[in-house]
């Protein structure tokens, strides 16, 4: 099958972290919590992405044996995850906006907390479908997590693509899932991952959220009141 024989594209779904979201604000407030220099654990997070490893790893390496979450407790700190107003990429709310205003539905999808959803919907991000792993029991990049997204948006599988930064997370098993790829180069774990896995066939790659209109614009259906 050629790509203009392919359906037309009537979902986006997006990935969360370093896709929506720039996490160096989380990241840098970890490191306070644990006490340790932004350098260091910059270097940890380096070496858990180029091994493989759950992002979780870091806090081994830096803090073999402590609690985090005690730690963080008692810190009486902010929960470092949490997402922000100015945690938002800039291209974000405008490619989101183009996209619907093109006919296409936008849907959150990531590993995140059921929370995220209000987030998201406070800060103004335009979607309409937030899917986060706690409440389908499911992380990516679990076979199951991809399978529930699509049941829920309810179209075939070549008719939604999916964006994320993550070859592993992202690529790969939406790719398996029969849905559409878009990687985005941004974030540590795309740049050090983009020499480590071959991506799949046709995947789009892009490095900002601005090209997306342009790159799936051949691909997109015709607007939803047409």
């Amino acid at each position: 099958m050629t790509e203009g024989d392919r359906p037309a594209l009537r979902w986006v779904a997006f990935d969360v972290g370093e896709t929506i979201v720039d996490e160096t604000r989380m990241w840098a407030e970890w490191a306070e919590v644990l006490g340790v220099p932004v350098f260091h654990l910059a270097a940890a997070l380096g070496a858990v992405i180029a091994r493989a490893e759950h992002h979780t790893r870091v806090f081994d390496l830096l803090a073999p044996g402590v609690d985090r979450r005690e730690l963080l407790a008692t810190s009486g700190r902010l929960p470092p995850w949490r997402i922000e107003a100015d945690d938002i990429y800039p291209d974000t709310v405008e490619a989101l906006g183009v996209l619907r205003d093109a006919g296409m539905r936008i849907a959150i999808a990531g590993n995140q907390p059921r929370e995220t959803e209000a987030a998201l919907a406070a800060i103004g991000i335009p979607f309409d479908l937030v899917a986060t792993s706690e409440r389908y029991g499911a992380p990516k990049p679990e076979p199951a997590f991809f399978e529930q997204l699509l049941a829920e948006i309810g179209e075939p599988p070549d008719t939604v693509a999916y964006v994320g930064d993550r070859i592993d997370n992202d690529v790969l098993p939406a790719h398996a899932a029969g849905m559409r790829p878009v990687f985005l180069r941004r974030g540590p774990w795309a740049r050090i991952q983009a020499s480590m896995y071959e991506l799949p066939p046709r995947t789009i790659v892009a490095d900002s959220l601005l090209e997306l209109p342009r790159l799936l614009r051949q691909r997109v259906a015709v607007p939803r009141d047409a």
